[in-house]
Parts: C-alpha cells; sequence; structure tokens
C-alpha cells in the first residue's frame, strides 16, 4: 500500500463532511470490517459514529468510528500520533513500569479509507468512551478540590507519556477529558488532532516567534507560546492544565470576559504568572484553597522552553500527603466538611472559619509581599550563571527562561508561608471517601486503613484540638451564623468597603471646609 502523506487544508479550515449512512461496512487497512451505528456526535472537522465488528453486529457497541474528508489534516494528525506514539502493546509496557493501575489514553483499533457519493473519507476505529467532563461541569459546576487535584495527577501521568514519546497534545480542557464507558470512575484525555510532535527523532524544536501563528488552540486555555505563535513544547502542556485546574476548582478564568480579544488575554495569563502566587490567591473565591495550584503554576512557569518537567514533583505539589487515588467524584453533595466537637455538636468548619483564614492570608501575602519587594533577589553574577546554564538556547529564549527562574525564586517565600499558614489552619478538602475505596489496594501497600490522617478534623497550632467554632463567643458576628452562598458574601464585603470608604471621604472634606 502507498505511503499516505499529509494532507492540505483548504482556506485554512477543514469542512465538515456530509454524514454517511447507518449500517455502511468499513474495511480498515489490516482487512477488519466495520459496521456504522448511529452518529452519535460532531467536532469542528468530523463526525463520530458507533461502530460493531461484522461478526459481533447486535452487542452493546463498544468501539466509535471518528470520520472526516480525506483533504483535512486533524484526524490524519490524531492518526499519526497512535501510530508512532500509542500503540496498545506500549502503553501496556509503560502502565507496568511507571506501576500505574491505567492510563487514560483513549485504545486505537484501526484506520482506512472509504467512499461515499464520489468523495474519498478517511475514518479511525476508537474506544468508546463516556461522558465529557464540560458537560458534567455545564450541570454541576466547579468540581470539588480533591476531584482537580487528582484529575491534574491523572492528566500528568497522561503527559509524561506522550512527552516521553516525542508529541505534546496541546488542546487540554474539559470537553476533551472523557470518563470511561464501562469504568466511568477513570478519565481518558482524548482529541489529539492538535498534537504536535516537538521533538522529532529526539531534535527539540527551536524558539521562535511568530505573530502570524499567534493564539492558536483554545483560547481561555492556550499557553503564552502558542500566544506568540511559538511551536508547542511541554512546558506548554503543563502551563494549559494549570489553567484547567483554576477553572474547574473556581468555575471560572480572570480573563474570560475578554475572549473576544486574545491580545487582553494574552497579557492577563502574562500578569497572573508574573505576579504569582498573589495573583491566583488574591483572585481566586474565597474559600477556595489554591495554594497547591498556585504552586503549580510557579513551577511550571519558571520551566524552559526545551526544559522535560519534573513531573513527580509537580503530582507532589497536587498531592504532598500521598494520599492513594480512588474513583473520581464528580458529586456536589457534602462540599461542607462536619466534624464533631466535644459537646458531640456537630458544626460546618468551612462555614465558620472561612472569613478568618482569607482574612489572615491576605494580610499575610501583603506583609510577605512588601518585604520581598525591599530585597533585591536577582544579582548580576546570578543572571549571569542562568544565562550559561541556557547557553545551548537563543538568546531570547535565554533571557525569557533567566527571567522566568528569577521569579520562581523570588515567589518561593511567600507561597512557602501562605502554605504553612494554611496547612496550620485551614481544613483539607479530601473527604474520607477518597481512600475508603481503594482500601484493598492499599491494605497491599504499606497503607492501612486506621493509618489514614484525619481529613476531616480542623486543627489549630494552639494545640486546642477540635474547636466548636460557631459556640466561641466574641470569634464571629451574628450575621455569620446564618447561610450565605460565596457571591453573596462577597457582595456584603464588596459593598460594606465602598460604603465605608465613602463614610472616610465626606468626613475627610467636612473636616477640611
Amino acid at each position: 500500500m502507498p505511503k499516505e502523506v499529509m494532507p492540505l487544508r483548504r482556506n485554512g479550515k477543514p469542512k465538515l463532511p456530509v454524514p454517511l449512512p447507518e449500517g455502511k461496512i468499513l474495511e480498515d487497512v489490516e482487512g477488519k470490517r466495520w459496521v456504522l451505528g448511529k452518529m452519535i456526535g460532531s467536532g469542528g472537522f468530523g463526525l463520530i459514529y458507533l461502530a460493531f465488528p461484522t461478526n459481533e453486529p447486535d452487542k452493546d457497541a463498544r468501539h466509535v468510528i471518528k470520520v472526516e474528508y480525506q483533504e483535512n489534516g486533524p484526524l490524519f494528525s490524531e492518526l499519526k500520533f497512535y501510530q508512532r506514539a500509542a500503540k496498545k502493546d506500549c502503553i501496556k509496557k509503560w502502565i507496568a513500569l511507571k506501576q500505574l493501575d491505567h492510563l487514560g489514553i483513549p485504545v486505537f483499533y484501526g484506520s482506512g479509507l472509504t467512499e461515499f457519493k464520489g468523495r474519498s473519507y478517511r475514518f479511525m476505529v476508537m474506544e468508546r468512551l463516556g461522558m465529557d467532563l464540560q458537560k458534567i461541569s455545564d450541570q454541576n459546576g466547579s468540581f470539588k478540590k480533591s476531584t482537580v487535584l487528582q484529575l491534574g495527577i491523572r492528566m500528568l501521568d497522561i503527559l509524561e507519556y506522550i512527552h516521553e514519546n516525542e508529541y505534546v497534545h496541546g488542546d487540554i480542557k474539559a470537553a476533551n477529558l472523557l470518563l470511561g464507558y464501562k469504568n466511568p470512575d477513570r478519565v481518558y484525555l482524548a482529541d489529539y488532532g492538535l498534537s504536535y510532535r516537538y521533538c522529532p527523532n529526539g531534535n527539540h524544536k527551536q524558539y521562535q516567534e511568530n505573530p502570524r501563528k499567534g493564539h492558536n488552540g483554545t483560547i481561555e486555555f492556550t499557553s503564552l507560546d502558542a500566544h506568540k505563535g511559538v511551536a508547542l513544547s511541554r512546558r506548554s502542556d503543563v502551563e494549559i492544565l494549570g489553567y484547567c485546574m483554576l477553572q474547574w476548582l473556581c468555575g471560572k478564568l480572570p480573563w474570560e470576559r475578554n475572549l473576544q480579544d486574545p491580545v487582553a488575554v494574552q497579557n492577563a495569563k502574562r500578569n497572573l504568572l508574573d505576579e504569582l502566587p498573589e495573583s491566583v490567591l488574591k483572585w481566586a473565591p474565597s474559600g477556595k484553597g489554591v495554594y497547591e495550584i498556585a504552586q503549580f503554576l510557579m513551577c511550571v512557569h519558571s520551566l524552559a522552553y526545551n526544559e522535560k518537567p519534573n513531573y513527580q514533583k509537580l503530582k507532589k505539589l497536587l498531592n504532598p500527603n500521598g494520599i492513594c487515588l480512588g474513583p473520581l467524584d464528580f458529586s456536589t453533595k457534602g462540599l461542607s466538611i462536619k466534624t464533631l466537637t466535644p459537646t458531640n455538636q456537630k458544626v460546618d468548619s468551612k462555614k465558620a472559619a472561612t472569613k478568618q483564614v482569607v482574612q489572615m492570608q491576605n494580610k499575610l501575602i501583603e506583609k510577605i509581599h512588601c518585604e520581598r519587594s525591599a530585597q533585591s533577589f536577582a544579582t548580576p553574577r546570578k543572571m549571569e550563571e542562568e544565562q550559561q546554564m541556557l547557553g545551548s538556547m537563543n538568546k531570547e529564549a535565554a533571557q525569557e527562561s533567566t527571567r522566568r527562574r528569577q521569579k520562581y525564586s523570588e515567589s518561593s517565600e511567600l507561597l512557602n508561608g501562605v502554605k504553612t499558614f494554611q496547612q496550620n489552619y485551614e481544613y483539607i478538602e479530601f473527604p474520607n471517601a477518597f481512600c475508603e475505596s481503594y482500601q484493598n489496594f492499599a491494605s497491599q501497600g504499606t497503607i492501612k486503613k486506621s493509618q489514614s490522617p484525619p481529613w476531616n478534623t480542623y486543627t489549630s497550632t494552639a494545640g486546642m484540638g477540635v474547636m466548636d467554632l460557631e459556640s466561641s463567643k466574641g470569634l464571629w458576628p451574628t450575621v455569620f451564623q446564618f447561610t450565605l452562598s460565596e457571591e453573596t458574601k462577597e457582595d456584603v464585603y464588596y459593598y460594606g468597603l465602598t460604603i465605608i470608604l465613602l463614610l472616610l471621604l465626606v468626613c475627610f472634606a467636612l473636616y477640611l471646609l
């Protein structure tokens, strides 16, 4: 069979194909025959059908077929990714090598060409998957912190594999994360139509900005390199993952109102990364413990263009206590964690502690930020050492990498202070069920159920153990005993502060008169 060449895109945009009829027989390059079922979806370039092997036409469909016109490009790119980097045997070896329970890359079964009404179609047979996380988010809103952090760890496992096989994904987002069809407690990273071979035959692409190729990808999440038209690298994928986790936890991103202006989005992302960790800690809605994600983004932003991420370190940032990973939980119930007081009364620790944590955290941020600003962290000698270390890169990339490393060093003190504070004063959001469902796994290792950390206990550094927060006199104004939504509380704080400032201005004006 002659070698297939890369198709050319016409007018820069792939064209959605005319649907194929249900029941049509397709034969892949290995001679396997597949029956098209009903169409279950469509994307920007192709259609997705249920599929059956011809010898199992009446059983529940466990395969899908993705179809596009032969002259389009995305499905060709995805096909080449699976043929080069994601063979089934290679994935099995990787899972055994890394001692994983699974790796969330869909299984590839075959591909081929077919004809319909005088047009040539390319098709690819894949494992059938379940609901995507975007639909779940649309139904339930933001995810639990434990779920977000576990998703981040699972994605890092996948990214490490595809990066080691010379590819980057380039389009990580909730719509491309799907639960398993038969195992909905697992998550898979799908749609490799924008995947890019960043290191062909071991030769990393060079850093080169190209404004004509700028702002490619999904604008909410695309990396700063993509905004500048730079070819994607490993740091692009982990940066995109950081933005995704921030949105999954907080329900929004700081630049979502400016998505029609790519330059404004680019500037907002640059400002967020340059001012880490304060930018994330101050922006996130109150009660959303985001210091793990802030630390993750700091580490990612310090990477050089051609530098390999330390995947184990990044996973450790998201799971510092090494908790075993259980089934994913997207339920909205039980978001507030109940604790038992010495008087056996149940209290909602989240409602009672949120304001105090946020206020003290903001004071700590301002204090450390002022102290840090008064010092000079980047000496000429240190900058020279950084430049020598990055001497193999071009000048522009080396300067950018030096700046990123400097910023990471400057931010570490601040984040460590905030992290220590939150570890001492903030409750932990991992539910007990996070480990209980994996007790069989834990019992085979060194972890026992009785050794599970008390995630549902609110502690203080004063050694007082569990506190009856709502019954403590003088700790909270009576108004905070009412159940208010986070948005309502934010409005109260905002308008209250505005009124106080206006009163102060009036008093000052009267004093001058």
